[in-house]
């Protein structure tokens, strides 16, 4: 069984680790845990203590926290495999013969979340463009420019974005990343399911600079091209913390866009165990989500592909699908409509596992797009969906950074001005309902003329 181990060795190699100047190995800090067979190839990632304010309750993650990376606070996390009969035996020894393991955590499977239907595409990316009002957003300086982008997938290729787009795409190669093992230069990867994600987040942010982190071509032995490990991810929001951290303070913007998502609970520990991720706020995967948002980091997770009327066969939650970081209460969890604003089967509804109310908002997908897996094959699934949200996310940031418009103001926002589409507000259909750019750019004139 993969897992992630969270150690809180000696101060000295919690800062080696926390550092991003510095190296340290999994052997310096995890040496010799027995039972365990240590992932060499893994570099440590340092994971912040979440702090309340004073007066907090220093045992709940429901309220205001700091993140500090101290040495005296932080906690290191290196990966391994637990094998042998009795697994869960051999995690529970793990504190009482090493004192510096303070957890051990599911490693889960992750894989894309593409359509489950063969339906041809409804409309085009030139109708998305339009939905999402990118005239207008463009006249009031909205599209992108200087707004660090990241799609977190199976890689870009930029060459055949740029060509379906019929304009220069931007990519920032110094901040872009990849897990261990897996080669290529960023920009350059196999046009897939990643390439769809670069491709839809530019519809409505041309300018924005995207950063490649292919954490999906991390595999596993015996898995599909498209499979995971929780684990690189982890790698990946570090990473971007730091990318975050360099960033001048008065034009602070980096947006993260995840269209994937944990299918099975056969890769986790059950629910209610300490090491579980999907139902889980404490599996360090979540915390650090609530550490870039606490940043100022804009993340958002596709809803999945687990709707009622046409789920994915990988489907295995058997109730309540939007699990683990796509139901984070810190991101925006995005479900998908066809550009006549109407739910596509496969959207997964909620109620969420770590919050109730996912998803939050719907933008569009199932349109004919990047053509990353054909002629007439649509941009579909919550993945496509995901990164057209983002893109509207990454053009308000352009004169937005998050020191003007926090990351929990942004996503009130795009909730309070989304168009309704029941009867009741909020449902677990379409969340908050459907994004709608033109009341988000009222509302920012509103709080534009309210400040003068």
């Amino acid at each position: 069984m993969r897992v992630l181990i969270q150690l809180r060795p000696s101060p000295d190699l919690v800062a080696a680790v926390a550092d991003p100047g510095r190296t340290a190995t999994t052997a310096d800090v995890a040496d010799g845990l027995p039972g365990v067979e240590l992932d060499p190839a893994f570099v440590p990632v340092a994971v912040a203590r979440p702090v309340p304010a004073a007066g907090g309750d220093p045992l709940s993650l429901n309220q205001p926290l700091a993140f500090s990376l101290a040495a005296e606070d932080a906690s290191v996390l290196v990966r391994g495999t637990i094998s042998g009969d009795e697994p869960a035996s051999r995690i529970a020894m793990l504190p009482t013969l090493r004192p510096d393991v303070v957890g051990v955590f599911a490693d889960p499977v992750i894989g894309t979340t593409q359509t489950c239907g063969g339906d041809p595409p409804v409309g085009d990316w030139h109708d998305v463009e339009r939905l999402l009002n990118v005239p207008a957003l463009h006249a009031e300086g909205l599209d992108g420019t200087g707004v660090a982008l990241a799609v977190l997938d199976t890689g870009i290729n930029v060459a055949h974005t740029a060509r379906q787009l019929g304009r220069s795409v931007t990519l920032d190669v110094a901040r872009s990343w990849s897990p261990q093992g897996v080669s290529g230069t960023p920009g350059e990867f196999e046009v897939d399911h990643g390439t769809m994600c670069a491709f839809d987040t530019l519809i409505a942010a041309p300018q924005a600079s995207l950063i490649d982190i292919p954490v999906l071509l991390s595999t596993r032995p015996g898995s599909t091209a498209m499979d995971g490990l929780l684990s690189d991810a982890v790698s990946a929001l570090a990473h971007l913390r730091d990318v975050l951290a360099a960033q001048p303070a008065a034009t602070k913007a980096l947006v993260v866009s995840n269209s994937w998502g944990s299918f099975s609970p056969e890769w986790d520990f059950p629910v209610g165990h300490p090491g579980n991720y999907s139902d889980n706020a404490a599996h360090p995967f979540n915390l650090m989500v609530s550490e870039l948002d606490a940043a100022g980091a804009d993340v958002l997770f596709a809803a999945g592909n687990c709707g009622l009327q046409c789920p994915d066969g990988r489907c295995a939650f058997p109730s309540r699908p939007i699990a683990g970081a796509n139901s984070h209460p810190k991101v925006l969890s995005i479900g998908a409509v066809d550009v006549n604003g109407e739910r596509v089967g496969y959207s997964s509804q909620g109620p969420g596992r770590l919050t109730a109310r996912k998803p939050d908002v719907c933008a569009y997908t199932h349109f004919s797009g990047s053509k990353a897996f054909g002629e007439g094959t649509p941009d579909s699934g919550t993945s496509a969906a995901t990164p057209v949200a983002a893109g509207l996310v990454a053009a308000v940031r352009t004169r937005w950074p998050a020191t003007r418009l926090s990351p929990a103001q942004l996503r009130a926002l795009l909730r309070r001005t989304a168009e309704d589409r029941s009867e009741v507000g909020f449902d677990y259909d379409y969340g908050y309902g459907n994004v709608d750019p033109a009341g988000i750019l009222a509302a920012l004139q509103r709080r534009l003329k309210s400040a003068a």
